[in-house]
Order: C-alpha cells, then sequence, then structure tokens
C-alpha cells in the first residue's frame, strides 16, 4: 500500500537544516475537561495532538531545534488538523505521508487518578503508522541527520517493522541514533513477542531509554543498574533507566549517576515522557554531560506532568531554567 504525498505546502526546514528526525505515530488524544470521573461521565474533552513520537518533535521544536516528523495520517479531518498542528508547532510536515484507506486514530484518556491515566487508542483495524514502508522514508535525510529517534512500537506490526529496522540499519550507529523503548501492550499478541522484535534493536542505537518495564521487555531484566550494564555491553553509548519516584539513572562506559526527581502536583501523567525526550534530544545535540541532560529533561518532564495537554504542554528553556530553581 502507498501513501499519497501531503498537500502541496513549502517546507519548514531544508533536509540540510533539519537537527532532530522523529519516526512514528501520530493521533488525536481527546482530554477530559473533568478530573478523577469515570471516561463514561465525562461532560467535555479538550483535543490535543499525541503519539510518543510526534510529541517528542514538538518537545525538541519548543526547545529551538529544527524538527521533522516522519509518519502516516488518514485522508480525514483529524489528519488535516495534525498537518497544520505540526506546523504551528514548528515542525515540519513534509514526511507525513496520507494513508488513502485508514482513518487518524483518536486516543480517549480516563484521568483516574491523574498520575496513572487509563488510555483507550482507536486505531482499528490499525493505526495508519503501521503502514510505513521503506518507500515513505527520506533515507538520505534518515542517514544523516543529527539525531535520529524511534520507539519500540514501531516493531509491533508490518511493514512498519521492516521499515523501521532499515532505517536504523542505514543510520550504520551514528550519533544520535536513539530507541525510546516504549512498550505498550495493547499493540502486541504477547509480551515475548515484544521482546522477540524489540530487542534486536538495541544493537542498532547509540542511545536507549525507557522504564523498568520496558527494559525487561528489552533486555531480560528490571533492575535498572543490570537493565543498564546490558545495553552498555551491546553497544550503546548512553543507558537511560527510568525509575519512577526514585528518579532516573544514566549511564555510559565513563559514568553512572542517579539523577532524583522533581516533585509536582501531578495533573495528567501523559505527555511527560515525551517532554523528557525532546529535552533529551536538545542535550544530546547541545553536547551536555548526561548528568545535565537528565536534569534538565526530568524537569521538562516534570513541568507536562503539572499540566492537562500533551504536546500544547511542552515547555520552554527558561520555563525549564525556573522549574530548576
Amino acid at each position: 500500500m502507498t501513501g499519497s504525498a501531503p498537500a502541496e505546502t513549502a517546507p519548514l526546514f531544508a533536509p540540510a537544516d533539519i537537527e532532530v528526525l522523529t519516526m512514528g505515530r501520530s493521533s488525536v488524544d481527546l482530554y477530559p475537561q473533568q478530573l478523577n470521573v469515570p471516561l463514561a461521565d465525562v461532560a467535555t474533552f479538550e483535543k490535543s495532538i499525541g503519539g510518543s513520537p510526534t510529541n517528542v518533535a514538538v518537545a525538541a521544536a519548543r526547545l529551538g531545534r529544527r524538527a521533522a516528523l516522519i509518519n502516516r495520517v488518514g485522508d480525514d479531518a483529524f489528519g488535516a488538523f495534525i498537518r497544520s498542528g505540526m506546523r504551528n508547532f514548528g515542525v515540519d510536515d513534509s514526511f507525513i505521508a496520507t494513508d488513502p484507506d485508514l482513518l487518524t486514530p483518536v486516543v480517549f484518556c480516563e484521568l483516574m487518578p491523574p498520575e496513572e491515566p487509563s488510555i483507550y487508542f482507536y486505531r482499528e483495524p490499525r493505526g495508519p503508522d503501521m503502514n510505513l514502508s521503506v518507500e515513505d522514508l527520506p533515507m538520505d535525510l534518515v542517514e544523516s541527520v543529527p539525531l535520529f529517534w524511534t520507539a519500540g512500537s514501531r516493531f509491533a506490526e508490518e511493514p512498519s517493522r521492516t521499515a523501521t529496522y532499515e532505517a536504523l540499519r542505514r543510520r550504520h550507529r551514528r550519533s544520535h541514533t536513539v530507541i525510546d523503548l516504549d512498550y505498550r501492550p495493547m499493540f502486541w499478541e504477547s509480551a515475548d513477542s515484544a521482546a522477540e522484535a524489540i530487542s534486536p534493536v538495541i544493537d542498532l542505537c547509540t542511545v536507549a531509554v525507557g522504564n523498568r518495564d520496558e527494559c525487561e521487555i528489552a533486555v531480560g531484566t528490571r533492575d535498572p543498574d543490570l537493565a543498564a550494564d546490558a545495553m552498555l555491553e551491546r553497544g550503546v553509548e548512553m543507558a537511560i533507566v527510568k525509575k519512577g519516584a526514585e528518579g532516573v539513572l544514566v549511564a555510559t562506559a565513563d559514568s553512572r549517576t542517579s539523577v532524583p526527581p522533581i516533585l509536582v502536583d501531578v495533573v495528567c501523567g501523559l505527555g511527560a515522557g515525551d517532554a523528557f525526550g525532546g529535552s533529551l534530544c536538545h542535550g544530546l545535540l547541545a553536547g551536555w554531560e548526561p548528568e545535565e541532560i537528565v536534569r534538565r529533561a526530568n524537569a521538562a518532564g516534570a513541568i507536562v506532568a503539572g499540566r492537562l495537554m500533551c504536546s500544547d504542554a511542552m515547555p520552554t528553556p527558561q520555563e525549564i531554567d525556573e522549574a530548576l530553581k
């Protein structure tokens, strides 16, 4: 299946100027305007652009990076909403194809409790992002862009799995090639099938980031230090393990630090990890030390956890500076 070209709009950036290229799903997220209310009883919602790699591109753009997204959306009003929204956020949409057969996904969240919201994906029979193929990829840019970011969910179905593997292979483990381990059980037949697909990706990346559950899928252990050791042994230059209330472990061949969390009153737990990811991209490109990268990424995540939305909530550098005070 071949996607159609996006609408005739001038690219925001020349390919050579793009600093961050993410690959993965987009959705229209619907957020309840009533907190701690069952989804069935919610009266009003507000929509926003969602999808983890999409949010990461937005977060990086908010921090001043020239970002672009590779994805597919449906040939529908929500697909148009995502395209225009990405451009408004300063993210180049030139590599978002239109799938002629599938609808743009919609996601509802239930904020009960806000710290651990339930997520309901409407992606039947599948999301158009899973139809991403090798032919959709701007391979010259994939090979040369300073930072390429993708997610474990890319490997759940074909042809997305083959396309993403090929993108990573063509990178030849160039810095910075980042995998967000991003294990979402609803995308997989089983944890074993996810492990079989995601684990080999470690060997193709220079940076890996995930929580305890995701590390168990990728390298077979929930222990943060053992997980970091396993990823470093397989050639990753920087391993980042999120430990929840215990903070974040960042490990390289030369250093290992556990960065404490920044505590906030949580409004919505969604999007915090994507804000972390966008700030991680910014810090890697800036050449900061690992501890500083994670310290600022933690602050970015905390800011978004204290807000309702995802993409719309991504912080500016000034807001991160203020949070760190």
